[in-house]
């Protein structure tokens, strides 16, 4: 008998067995060290899970243990058997990353590009992934008296105090499944967040709109002049390179559409483009930067000039324009002839023809997460502001994720928001508020929020950690990161030595070295890791 939850993995299992085969001695060297660590933890969270009421103590140990040797326990091949985050086989971004781990990059916003036939399928969605935790919705609160465990104090006080974090830093550590505040200093004191801005984007986006929702790009006829218009729905993934099944493309949208309009008797078109859901100005205050395209309703490949699908990339400087010039070219042949497109407005006579979709929203949030990709989380923010009746602009879309958050319960005091990517420099946020969205995101009554978790990347496998972590942490630590000049920043989950999973955020300014910020981060994520301090 199968359990019902397992039956996906079944199906995956042949490619899952190649995966691990194929990486099982470098992983085996590296989880060598943390092999007594994880049967200290076996030990010590199977007795306190076999008490969590409805639930099994089998079913949420594979949830922690998975937390807590994602990448390690490929090797293994515990993935054979069942996937380490949720039933719906979780972290395909995960396995198909540990393939390339030779390949150069991970820097937060400095990354080489990589080709868009080697990037990874975005991650399917999980629903349940940490229903074994139990609970209900989590309230953050702090120990008796507001004063941080002493022992927790103690690990990361020296290494959170070290000169290369610059002339300020913040730091929350919280319990998930309680909400207790474990560890805090300057918790409510707001910096500029860079890149971890993604988190609060992606809780809006998700609560906003749901994890199963779909940008639809379609084309439009105008029966009376017979313009055939292309309409913008904000999918920053639609493409004009072949892709695998799930991406929204151009050229299946072109078929569609020249099918349809052969069947009407039509084979010549005047050809236009609507990018009307989104309003305000399309550049981004850092100006013309390779980390991000103008954002607009209707982009293909994220305007990339190359076949690059994530990392900094020359962009096109109208990236409408040049979605509908392809268009036209799948047009031209489909066998419908189509004039030079322009800009216009779809009518409300006008007859939709054909239209593709985006993967669910999940998807997006988790490859966002994991690549830290800009273009997806400034679409992200429009998509907010339009779900929720606001001006689908930069301003707009700010103040949707504001009032989104606000609406979730989740502390305010100080945060600031301008972009949905972070790379504003005006963007402020607390350590408090990052915890929180975590924490939140793992409650057993927002499910939907899930896919913020299973997005972060995993230390040492997959997106911006992909080169982090290169020691016994690879693959415990999961974190979203941020990096600006001068500001650095991780904000995640990690499972300590007691069981418990722990949300983490960690925030510094006036940092004069990455790699040096960026390290003393990662040893202090990594002592978080390493500790039992219950």
């Amino acid at each position: 008998m199968v359990v019902p939850e397992l039956r996906p993995w079944r199906a995956a299992r042949p490619h899952v067995v190649r995966f691990a085969n194929a990486v099982r001695p470098r992983l085996a060297r590296a989880a060598a060290p943390v092999k007594p660590r994880v049967a200290r933890l076996t030990r010590a969270v199977k007795p306190q899970l076999a008490r969590v009421p409805g639930t099994t103590a089998a079913r949420t140990w594979q949830y922690t243990a998975g937390a807590a040797t994602a990448g390690l326990a490929l090797a293994a091949g515990v993935v054979t058997a069942a996937g380490p985050w949720d039933a719906n086989g979780q972290r395909t971004a995960e396995r198909d990353r540990a393939v390339a781990l030779e390949r150069p990059g991970g820097a937060d916003h400095d990354r080489k590009p990589v080709a868009a036939a080697d990037e990874p399928r975005p991650a399917p969605s999980a629903a349940s992934v940490l229903a074994g935790l139990g609970g209900g919705a989590v309230t953050v609160k702090s120990e008796p008296g507001g004063k941080p465990g002493k022992a927790l104090t103690d690990v990361l006080g020296p290494l959170l105090g070290s000169p290369a974090l610059g002339g300020s830093h913040t730091a929350a550590v919280v319990d998930v499944t309680t909400g207790k505040r474990l560890y805090g200093t300057g918790e409510t004191t707001a910096l500029t967040p860079a890149s971890t801005t993604k988190i609060a984007t992606a809780v809006a986006a998700l609560s906003a709109l749901g994890p199963d929702h779909r940008l639809t790009t379609r084309t439009a006829l105008e029966p009376d002049t017979r313009e055939l218009v292309l309409v913008g729905g904000g999918d920053p993934t639609l493409t004009a390179h072949p892709k695998p099944d799930g991406w929204a493309s151009l050229r299946t949208l072109a078929t569609a559409t020249a099918k349809s309009l052969k069947g009407r008797g039509i084979r010549e078109v005047t050809l236009s483009y609507d990018t009307t859901l989104y309003s305000g100005p399309e550049l981004h205050p850092i100006g013309v930067n390779d980390n991000l395209a103008p954002v607009s309703a209707l982009m293909a490949d994220e305007g990339r000039t190359d076949d690059s699908a994530s990392g900094p990339a020359t962009r096109v400087s109208d990236p409408a324009a040049d979605a509908a010039r392809k268009f036209a070219g799948f047009l031209q042949a489909a066998g419908i002839k189509a004039t030079a497109p322009g800009p216009s407005k779809a009518t409300g006579r006008a007859i939709t023809l054909a239209t593709v979709s985006s993967p669910p929203l999940s998807d997006l949030v988790e490859r966002m997460l994991t690549n830290s990709d800009n273009d997806i989380a400034e679409a992200l923010l429009r998509q907010t502001a339009a779900a929720t009746g606001g001006r689908a602009s930069f301003d707009g879309g700010a103040q949707a994720v504001a009032a989104q958050l606000k609406r979730l319960g989740l502390p305010m005091s100080g945060a600031v928001f301008h972009d949905g990517s972070g790379l504003n420099r005006d963007d402020r946020l607390t350590a408090d508020l990052l915890t929180a969205l975590l924490v939140k995101a793992g409650s057993a009554s927002r499910p939907d929020l899930r896919p913020v978790l299973t997005g972060l990347p995993v230390a040492g496998f997959t997106g911006t950690l992909t080169t982090r972590y290169t020691d016994g942490a690879a693959g415990i630590v999961r974190a979203k990161t941020g990096t600006l000049t001068g500001v650095n920043a991780l904000a995640g989950t990690v499972v300590d030595q007691d069981g418990r999973l722990l949300a983490f955020a960690f925030l510094a300014s006036g940092t004069t070295s990455p790699l040096d910020a960026q390290a003393a981060l990662d040893q202090a994520a990594t002592a978080l890791a390493g500790c039992g301090c219950g």
